[in-house]
């Protein structure tokens, strides 16, 4: 890759590693679900401007409810789940536990999707359910009711990014190429819709007890507009340059950004834990990403 590609990557995986320490400041001040619903409603009105200025053809190919659909799967419930979690958890450790979709997905294609479970993989899974296990028991963070609820509810999220991925690669596969950008767009007020009665029925019952001051409307538009919108125009324009596999890997780079805007800016604490932990689901990642071993055998003359 060029040097200015690898700027990206990394000021990619800082800007969505920054999502988390923005939900850890955002979700305790105004609740679950309207942090949610402000998230992906930011992101839908950001990136309408966006795709309004690149002057991009709206041509869904008559799949915008299909992407809408996968628009909650995707985004719609991972965001409350991650706001869940936000409550209770340190932005490192939501950003710890998003690493574990890919194991995720190796388990959800295997169970779901006829994909093959190699030893490998199956070695990732269990060895990245041990690094979760690690993080969870013997990090700074009291082991308790909530910090369970709050790993269950950011392991749901994952759990929503592999079967997405899998219904994307079914459902829009016949779309003959539709535009990634047209796919966020649709992805994002697909969950718009679907969180906008929720939120009205939240407001309605339970209204937080203060809409926050300044700092927490900072956050929402730093979360909506740069970790959402403005992060999909760096991301598509890496999907351009090095292609989606190696843009995909910006997903491991995203833990280390949590922890430390996390460490920095919130003085969560840091313990052997994170290292311990985020080593062995480094390690289930490698297992599950690494490229299967061709033998000559398989090899077929052309």
């Amino acid at each position: 890759m060029s040097p200015v590609d690898i700027f990206r990557m990394l000021s990619l995986a800082a800007i969505w590693g920054a999502s988390f320490l923005f939900m850890r400041i955002i979700a305790p001040a105004i609740g679950t679900i309207p942090t949610g619903f402000f998230r992906v409603s930011i992101a839908a009105v950001g990136l309408l401007v966006i795709l309004g200025l690149m002057r991009v053809r709206w041509d869904f190919k008559g799949k915008l409810k299909t992407v809408m659909l996968l628009g909650v799967i995707n985004s719609g419930i991972p965001a409350t789940l991650y706001s869940v979690a936000a409550q209770v958890l340190p932005a490192g450790y939501s950003a710890i536990f998003n690493a574990t979709t890919p194991l995720m997905g190796v388990l959800i294609g295997g169970l779901f999707f006829s994909e093959k479970l190699t030893a490998a993989k199956l070695g990732g899974v269990f060895l990245g359910l041990l690094g979760v296990g690690v993080l969870t028991r013997s990090g700074p963070v009291a082991f308790d009711m909530q910090l369970l609820l709050g790993a269950l509810a950011c392991l749901l999220a994952t759990t929503c990014y592999g079967f997405a991925g899998f219904l994307a690669r079914r459902w829009l596969d016949q779309a003959g190429g539709l535009d990634s950008r047209l796919s966020a767009l649709g992805s994002m007020l697909g969950a718009t819709l679907f969180l906008l009665p929720l939120f009205g029925y939240s407001v309605i019952t339970a209204p937080p007890v203060s809409w926050g001051g300044w700092n927490v409307w900072l956050s929402l538009l730093g979360l909506g507009l740069g970790c959402t919108a403005f992060a999909y125009i760096i991301y598509f324009r890496l999907l351009s340059s090095i292609g989606p596999v190696k843009s995909m890997t910006v997903t491991f780079m995203i833990p280390p950004f949590g922890v430390l805007w996390g460490a920095l800016l919130l003085d969560e604490p840091l313990s052997m834990a994170h290292i311990f932990g985020g080593v062995l689901i480094a390690l289930a990642l490698w297992l599950v990403l690494k490229p299967a071993v061709v033998k000559p055998s398989q090899v077929t003359a052309r």
